[in-house]
């Protein structure tokens, strides 16, 4: 297959920049994250990766590939009880979650934008029980392509994607969730709200590339703030990244535990939607 040139820029962009750092920790002689369609697509795209954003380094590549796995055991854990259930990946980007996670019996929904819907269905094989639908997140349609009818359940996840929407958008998202999956759970992630605050400024760059604003952040002690978007939201929980490898894992690992240290990178959140049956 001839290399694709991908036409990204502003927030869809930034998924290449993930890229790069999961398939650099891929490529690792023991990856913290088994990930090798990462590297397929790394070498399927015709894009200057280390000219944009620099050489990967170590400490933000497994710290990459971790939060990654971190979505993946939250939503292994929810296949544990529900097997069949519906996965609904907001803003996918170039992730390879469906390959990571299937178990054979699931279904996964991609809700992506047009360009990176069609990178999607270009570079990523086929599967009957994988969808890839061109949207936004934001235009809560998405919701309509859900078919539970016999009460499967469905995870949401939304893993780099919250922090470029703005407030009122990320609330009505959950509202939404909370009134519309009852059994289901989201898992997201979000930035602190001083870091965000340099990429609203413009200050803030990965290598040549300026990070798009930040309009939505919560510190890790905000979370349960999350529960007032909506009665059916039951749970609010902070999830931690698994173990990773060597001393820059044990060094990620006391990061995302020190209270002055754990805003450096996404805090992890998974929220939980309680069923409408009586008990």
């Amino acid at each position: 297959m001839a290399r694709v040139r991908p036409m990204l820029d502003g927030v869809p962009e930034t998924l290449l920049w993930t890229l790069h750092h999961r398939a650099f920790e891929a490529g690792r002689r023991y990856p913290v994250l088994d990930d090798p369609m990462a590297l397929q697509l790394l070498a399927d795209l015709d894009y200057p990766f280390e000219e944009r954003f620099g050489v990967p380094d170590p400490f933000h590549s497994q710290a990459q590939a971790l939060r990654s796995r971190c979505f993946d055991l939250a939503v292994q854990e929810y296949l544990a009880d529900r097997p069949e259930a519906t996965v609904v990946a907001l803003g996918d980007g170039l992730e390879t979650g469906f390959w990571r996670v299937d178990n054979g019996r699931l279904n996964w929904l991609s809700v992506e934008l047009p360009e990176v819907a069609t990178l999607r269905r270009t570079l990523l094989p086929p599967s009957d029980r994988l969808r890839t639908l061109s949207g936004s997140a934001t235009d809560l349609s998405w919701l309509d392509e859900i078919e539970d009818p016999e009460g499967r359940g469905v995870a949401v996840t939304a893993q780099g994607l919250f922090m470029y929407l703005r407030p009122a958008e990320v609330r009505e998202i959950l509202a939404a969730c909370a009134e519309r999956l009852p059994g289901g759970i989201l898992v997201l992630d979000s930035m602190a709200r001083w870091l965000a605050r340099g990429t609203v400024a413009g200050t803030s760059k990965v290598g040549a590339m300026t990070i798009p604003p930040m309009r939505w952040a919560m510190d890790p002690g905000e979370r349960g703030k999350l529960r007032s978007a909506h009665p059916g939201i039951t749970e609010v929980r902070g999830l931690h990244l698994p173990r990773g490898r060597g001393a820059m894992g044990e060094l990620i690992r006391i990061q995302n535990l020190l209270p002055g240290l754990r805003t450096l990178t996404p805090a992890i959140t998974q929220l939980r939607f309680g069923d409408r049956t009586p008990h």
